[in-house]
């Protein structure tokens, strides 16, 4: 019996926090090595564009996420690992899902309306007329409006079964899941209708202001899977903490010493209530230093393979084109069952 097929993507905006790691990599790594699916894990440069990124920017940040990728543990003899940009049948797949797909559904996203809205401060969208709100929407970048389309698409052309999501993803695969649904009806049995795979992922936030989630654009906030020794300890040792000098979890009352146990639980797959048990009678000094030890060794094998795979960057791109001669073949078999049921062959 086949296994199930599993598939997602990261896109290469940048560098790699540890947000990004515990709720997407780590996972993937795991994933591929439970050898219960056949996995596909794609560099999502298209949808990197809805960011409207430098070029030469853009062409780095792939090579490094490839970096990144097999750094990790993802492995080219245990999964597919591609360029998405590679892959020139999914525009044709994109394409023809959008015709099935109204404009106001794909303005109703949530996704699309807090990107939109991303810039503003939560004062300043309450403030917001109708009026300006259409503008906002008028304006937008269309690769935001279609991203859904395109994310439907990444999955039906592989017939990916299984996909890992957060929760904030979970409307777009719903839509891929309507979509599948629509095309069947319409054409016959075509594709597999996609089943989310949630998995737990701790929501962490800004290391300077634990109201903030954790993003790459507040760098000092930040905690990078590839900061040095050094960053790390000046990161972690800067980091606010909460009143008082209990080291315990308390989202409401101590906001800044749940997120950073948070962590040391993640990196650690230990309990919280045994790591409050364990630092029962240590300061707030002591925890940074014994988080700031924890998160320097867990990334000090991960550092050091992607150093060298950054020095050799033909190899980089020989996995990635490996990987994406395997995909297309997939995918250009999908298309061609595609264009029989619509008429187009």
């Amino acid at each position: 019996m086949a296994k199930p097929i599993l598939l997602s993507g990261i896109q290469p905006t940048g560098r790699l926090h540890i947000g990004n790691y515990l709720g997407a990599l780590k996972n993937f790594v795991e994933l591929q090595n439970s050898g219960k699916y056949q996995c596909l894990f794609f560099i999502a440069d298209l949808h990197a564009l809805t960011e409207n990124p430098n070029p030469k920017d853009l062409n780095k940040n792939i090579l490094t996420l490839a970096a990144d990728f097999l750094a990790a543990g993802l492995n080219q003899k245990k999964s597919i690992i591609f360029q998405q940009s590679k892959i020139q049948s999914l525009q044709e797949l994109k394409w023809i899902l959008g015709t099935l797909v109204p404009p106001g559904e794909l303005l109703r996203m949530t996704a699309f309306k807090e990107k939109i809205l991303q810039a503003l401060k939560p004062n300043e969208r309450e403030k917001l007329t109708k009026e300006e709100i259409d503008e906002l929407v008028a304006n937008a970048n269309y690769g935001l409006v279609e991203y859904p389309i395109l994310m439907a698409a990444d999955i039906l052309i592989y017939n990916g079964q299984l996909i890992p999501v957060g929760n904030d993803q979970l409307q777009h695969l719903e839509l891929a899941r309507t979509i599948a649904r629509k095309f069947n009806k319409k054409f016959g049995e075509t594709f597999i209708e996609p089943q989310p795979l949630l998995t737990k992922t701790p929501r962490l936030m800004s290391l300077d202001d634990p109201s903030k989630k954790m993003s790459k654009s507040l760098p000092e906030g930040c905690l990078f899977i590839d900061d040095s020794p050094e960053e790390i300890k000046r990161k972690i040792s800067r980091a606010v903490t909460d009143s008082g000098n209990e080291i315990k979890l308390d989202e409401k009352a101590k906001p800044a010493v749940s997120n950073l146990l948070k962590i040391y639980s993640a990196l650690s797959d230990r309990e919280i209530k045994e790591l409050e048990k364990e630092f029962i009678n240590k300061n707030y000094y002591q925890f940074k230093s014994a988080l700031a030890d924890l998160i320097t060794n867990y990334f000090s094998g991960f550092r050091k393979r992607k150093d060298e795979l950054l020095a050799d960057p033909e190899k980089l791109k020989e996995v990635i084109d490996s990987g994406s001669a395997k995909a297309k073949k997939l995918a250009a078999k999908k298309m061609e069952e595609v264009k029989e049921k619509i008429g187009l062959i």
